[in-house]
């Protein structure tokens, strides 16, 4: 066993598909694939059932995979350790994320990094993306964790990761127990959606015009689980990106799929400006890290795609 099977291991186990996992571990599927059959055949037991439509841990896989966890964390820690006693980067580090980005777990990231280089000062903001993208820009941050492609320009940007937009609905609204709605479905719906400076609500408007979809946006919120709360009160739906539609405060509601042809995204990236004397780089870096890069409550993938 090595660390990259281990890798490969907790990216499967989290995401239940073999295409998600292979792009957050930036190996080939087929690779992936290879692996685990290596890591199964040395251990001599089935890690994962694999059927057409999804991936599942064998109790075998279950029982390794808290181990496999701890053996990254702990190479991890023994990285940072080195580089904190080898390296020690002093200065300061502005950093801005949207709220509830599922694809990053961004307060995982911030205490590595702080653990890594504890002199460098850590200054932290929450906003909406499109004012976050406006503070790089400025030069006031150094590094925001953002949910648009929009006005990047210049910007240096990395994509870290995209998910489907799903409409939520309270449990007796009509649409509930549809599988998929048509955009005709959401003509003249009351909706809960967030203020116009986060990432999703340009999206859902752009979308909903260029299909004729005249929606009432009753409600707008700069916090999730108000969204949530104010749906579950039966005040309005919402298309919201699915990682929230999977929140312990979603369990109430039904999660409905959008239409297929041209269903919005969420796509995630790590947008900077000029580095100058900040410590950006070395934040960036860790990005490459998928256990810290990936989000705590990244959802399992949807049905087919990939369970190879």
């Amino acid at each position: 066993m090595d660390l990259r099977q281990m890798e490969y291991l907790v990216a499967l186990a989290d995401e239940r598909q073999f295409t998600r996992a292979a792009a957050l571990t930036g190996v080939s599927q087929s690779g992936l694939s290879a692996a685990i059959r290596s890591l199964e055949d040395e251990l001599g037991s089935s890690l994962f059932t694999r059927t057409t439509r999804r991936v599942e841990p064998t109790e075998a896989g279950l029982a390794l995979l808290p181990h496999a966890r701890s053996m990254l964390a702990q190479a991890a820690a023994a990285r940072d350790a080195v580089v904190r006693a080898t390296r020690a980067l002093s200065g300061s580090l502005r950093v801005g994320s949207e709220q509830c980005l599922g694809i990053v777990d961004v307060a995982a990231l911030l205490e590595r990094f702080h653990r890594r280089y504890p002199l460098v000062e850590i200054h932290f903001v929450q906003a909406g993306s499109h004012d976050l993208v406006a503070r790089v820009r400025e030069g006031e941050l150094d590094v925001a964790f953002v949910a648009t492609t929009e006005h990047l320009g210049p910007l240096a940007h990395t994509t870290l990761g995209s998910e489907p937009l799903v409409l939520v609905c309270p449990p007796d609204h009509p649409l509930a127990p549809r599988g998929r709605v048509d955009w005709s479905d959401l003509v003249g719906q009351d909706f809960v959606d967030f203020d116009p400076s986060w990432a999703a609500r340009p999206v859902n408007d752009a979308v909903c015009a260029e299909h004729g979809a005249h929606r009432r946006v009753r409600f707008s919120v700069n916090d999730v689980h108000t969204l949530l709360e104010l749906v579950d009160r039966g005040l309005g739906i919402a298309m919201v990106p699915r990682h929230v539609a999977a929140k312990p405060q979603a369990a109430r509601l039904a999660t409905v799929l959008l239409p297929e042809t041209d269903a919005p995204s969420w796509v995630v990236s790590a947008v900077s400006g000029h580095h100058g004397a900040s410590a950006a780089p070395q934040l960036l870096e860790l990005l490459a890290d998928a256990p810290a890069c990936r989000g705590a409550d990244a959802p399992a993938a949807e049905a087919a795609e990939g369970a190879a």
